[in-house]
């Protein structure tokens, strides 16, 4: 069945544009979501403090990012000042006590690798699902599978190495101009495998997670445009489609989600003691360690705060693309017909 949910033709703008469309996309989804991480990392420092060394997960909407505790001043942060009674009221004291910026603390670090990971991956995506579309012939609706996977991979492969080296640099206290010193001091030490560890876990959570995000929007898109007769996907549709789909992802791969945070932290935590060379726990091994101290449903801890985290996130971001897509897509085509005018040839 012909989807009325892909009139855009696939060459109809450039990989440019696409770029400039995910990097939109990316920046706004960051400014809107950061806030709520912000305020949930603020709640759990109240309620569990920070101990110097000890490293939390921080998410800009994008991606996880590693952060370790330092000592403690009123200018850091995540430390908890005064008491907050729920979401609501530290949103209030925040903002009334430290200002409407404290909001977005740790924001501007994080954008360096989370914009052009965002960037890659869309990119990537766009252009493995015209291709597959056209190989797989009558099983075209599946590409938005496999494009979202290998996008995915790719996007890891690529950032992987990178954020570890920022973290590496954050609890050394080094700048970035020491960068090329510490990726040598990491290769010496531990060979050059040591710059992708962490990657299993991260793939293991995000290349199904993309797999299904991407199929699953595709498919609640062209639902959604085949039952309200249009040809062309409006906001309401993409934001909803990207919803739904993100919060369908996110329920399925919360096991993998969570086992990736603990030894997330537990070789942030290695590093900060200068241990980055001894061997972290297997996926299975900490998987096999929740379902003991927890029961099955500690691999499901964190439900709601993730939904309520990956569902905005997925709706704003694709939206987004897809708007900044749908105006490229307008341009060009003003500027072909301008073109083809008499007298413009």
């Amino acid at each position: 069945m012909t989807s009325k949910g892909h009139a855009m033709a696939p060459g109809d703008i450039t990989p440019i544009q696409q770029m400039v469309s995910s990097c939109s996309g990316a920046i706004l989804t960051s400014l809107l979501v950061t806030p709520l991480d912000v305020v949930k990392i603020r709640l759990q420092a109240q309620h569990s403090p920070f101990l110097k060394g000890r490293c939390f997960v921080y998410c800009n909407g994008l991606m996880d990012h590693l952060c370790v505790c330092e000592n403690g001043s009123s200018k850091v942060w995540y430390k908890a000042h005064g008491h907050f009674n729920g979401t609501l009221d530290a949103f209030v004291k925040i903002v009334r006590h430290e200002g409407i910026k404290s909001l977005w603390s740790g924001l501007p670090p994080t954008l360096v690798m989370a914009v052009p990971a965002t960037v890659i991956y869309f990119t990537c995506y766009e252009q493995l699902h015209v291709a597959l579309k056209v190989r797989l012939g009558e099983h075209a609706d599946k590409a938005p599978l496999f494009a979202g996977a290998i996008a995915r991979v790719g996007s890891v492969t690529v950032i992987s190495p990178l954020e570890l080296i920022r973290t590496k640099l954050q609890f050394q206290k080094q700048s970035y101009r020491e960068l090329s010193a510490c990726i040598r001091s990491a290769v010496e030490a531990n060979g050059w495998r040591s710059l992708w560890r962490g990657w299993g876990p991260t793939l293991l959570r995000d290349v199904p997670f993309s797999a299904m995000y991407w199929y699953n929007y595709e498919q609640g898109k062209a639902w959604m445009c085949d039952r309200y007769n249009t040809t062309e996907p409006t906001f309401a549709i993409t934001f909803l489609s990207g919803a739904a789909s993100g919060s369908m992802a996110s329920i399925a791969t919360l096991p993998f989600d969570v086992v990736k945070t603990r030894r997330q932290v537990e070789l942030g935590e290695l590093q900060a003691l200068n241990l980055a060379s001894c061997k972290t726990s297997s996926t299975l091994s900490v998987m096999s360690k929740i379902v003991a101290e927890k029961g099955i449903s500690g691999l499901f801890a964190g439900f709601l705060p993730r939904l309520i985290k990956v569902a905005p996130a997925c709706a704003i971001m694709i939206s987004t693309y897809e708007f900044g897509k749908a105006f490229f897509h307008k341009q060009n085509q003003e500027t072909r017909l301008v073109r083809l005018q008499p007298g413009n040839s």
